[in-house]
This record gives structure tokens, sequence and C-alpha cells, in this order.
């Protein structure tokens, strides 16, 4: 498995690396692997990062975004950042859990009540702790950034008014163990699949549906061929920067400093635009002939408790989290 995921992955970089423009041979050239495409705005802020780094390191620095999932989708792209074959990765926290398990608190269904309370939760104690887990599996992470709030959204002939049009629908979810156990409690039929099969799951029937987003949804292109999208939001987990551990020890403390910097303030850029989008996806795709449905999310917050009580081990995480509500 990993023989062939180095071999990808090198396969990978050399094909993109064709279409990079060339750098200075003092500079220190950093790959940033993203899933997302170029008009998404998690890749807005990944390249405003790259020109952080490059403009406050003076050019020592660059870094080199491959965007549209060509090194990889984020599964891939956490093991090769861990190994180091590539040097960083944006991904989304989901999926990002299945190898550090204290993310998973902050991947649990309606465990945000709201916006403030979340970024009070990830920009204070909790949320540096859990970066800290991530030093244990070789990687870095930098500031949380924002992934939306993830909905439903499902093919002509099947949309959502309530709960119970839920049970038996195969509804596409991140490979994540939380993700899959969610949508059993909600009486779906999981089906894990990475972001890239999704839009021709959907246009072929394999699944009904699936959940991201209004970003997403619409820069994905999945609202033409899954118009019904129903406002439950779920999910509210935040995306990631990661940095092989390695590599960022490597740098002196000056250069550590500007990374530092320059993923905080692409984090917060990030938060901004990302709200915005999504206010844009909405009237977007509501344009574009997708159905935007209201829904009491109260019998979908009822149904997926269960959860809380199936990982023990983050109880006293999730009893901090609640208290700072």
């Amino acid at each position: 498995m990993m023989t062939s995921i180095r071999q990808t992955a090198l396969g990978a970089l050399i094909a993109a690396a064709l279409a990079i423009p060339q750098v200075s041979n003092a500079a220190t050239v950093l790959r940033l692997a993203e899933n997302q495409p170029e008009s998404n705005p998690v890749t807005v802020a990944m390249h405003h990062f790259a020109d952080l780094v490059e403009q406050y390191s003076e050019g020592e620095v660059i870094v080199q975004v491959f965007a549209g999932a060509q090194l990889g989708q984020e599964p891939e792209t956490i093991e090769q950042a861990q190994v180091g074959i590539i040097d960083l990765t944006r991904v989304n926290s989901v999926v990002l859990a299945n190898v550090s398990p204290s993310m998973s608190a902050f991947t649990l269904p309606y465990i945000f009540s709201d916006w403030d309370h979340k970024y009070r939760v990830l920009d204070g104690d909790i949320g540096k702790e859990v970066l800290e887990d991530l030093h244990d599996i070789g990687l870095m992470g930098f500031g949380y950034m924002d992934a939306g709030a993830r909905s439903f959204y499902t093919v002509e002939g099947k949309p959502i008014k309530s709960i119970e049009d839920l049970k038996g629908m195969k509804i596409r979810v991140q490979p994540a163990p939380i993700s899959i156990r969610m949508m059993e409690l909600l009486g779906a039929v999981p089906t894990p699949m990475n972001y890239g099969e999704v839009y021709s799951s959907l246009q072929s029937g394999v699944i009904d549906g699936a959940e991201n987003d209004y970003v997403s949804y619409h820069t994905s292109g999945h609202y033409e061929v899954a118009p019904n999208y129903v406002e439950d939001a779920h999910l509210s987990p935040p995306a990631l920067l990661l940095m092989n551990k390695a590599k960022f020890d490597s740098f002196t403390p000056e250069l550590q400093e500007i990374l530092l910097k320059a993923g905080h303030e692409a984090a917060l850029y990030e938060r901004e635009i990302m709200r915005e989008a999504n206010t844009k996806a909405r009237e977007t795709v509501e344009a574009s002939g997708a159905t935007v449905q209201q829904i009491d999310n109260g019998p979908f917050q009822e149904a997926v408790q269960p959860i809380y009580d199936e990982f023990p081990e983050l109880a006293p995480l999730l009893d901090r989290i609640k208290a700072a509500r």
C-alpha cells in the first residue's frame, strides 16, 4: 500500500511540476496539496498562504499549490504529508480524525451551537491541545479554517422533507467512522467514497445523495445532478492546513515563525471569504434551479444522540466543549 502511494504521488508530482514556473535555486520549495478546485475559498486561501510565505521570507521559501486533487484525495495526502512525500496539505478534520482521534470531537454532529461557540473552542486551549496531538503522528497543524455547515442534497425525485425520507437512502459520506455512524442513526445507508467520485455516482444513481456546504455543492457541480438541498446543518467540522512535522522542525526559528504567522493569517482570511462565498453559492445554485428547503433539525439531533455515548474516550473533551457554550 505504501509503495503504491509513493509511486502514485511521485508520478503526480512530476506531472504537476511541468506546469509550475521554475523558481530560484536558492529558494526552498514546499509542495501543498489541495483537493478542491481553484475557485473554492480554501484553495484561494492556500494561494494567499503561499503569497504570505514568499513575502515574509523575502523569497527564501516558496509554496507551490497543487489544486484539484492533482496529488491525491485527502486520505492519500494526509499519509503523504506524514511520511514526507509532500510538505503540506489542506484537509477536512473529518478525514483527519481517522489518524488523530482527538480531532473527532470537532466532527460530531451538532457539537457546536453557533459560529461564536465554534471559534471560542477552536481558537482557545481546546483547539491548541488538539493541534498538539498531531505531533504524535508526524504532523504540524496550523490555524483552523471554516468548511461551512454540511447539509444533505439529493437527486431529482428524492427530496428530504423529514427525517423519515432519509430511511434507506444511499448517502455518500466522507470515509470516517463518525460520519458513517451518524448516517446509520439517521436511517440512511452510508456510502463512503472519495470526493472526486461523487458527481458521477450521483449522476449514475450509485448514490441517492451526499452532504456538504453550499460552496462545495456549487464548485463541485453537484447541484446539477442533485438539485434538492435541505438545510439541516448536521456537521460543522473545521478544515486545517497540515505540514510534515520533521520538515517544519528543519527550518530556523525565524522561518518557523513566518510559516506560523502566514498560516494564522490565511486561516482568518479563509473564514471571512468562506462565509461570503457560502451566501453567494446559495444564491447561485438557487438561480440555477436547485431547490433549497428549510427543515426542523430537532428530530435529526435527537436521532444522533447515541453517538456521543459511543465514543467514551472523547467524553472529557466533549464536556469542555459543551461548557464553552
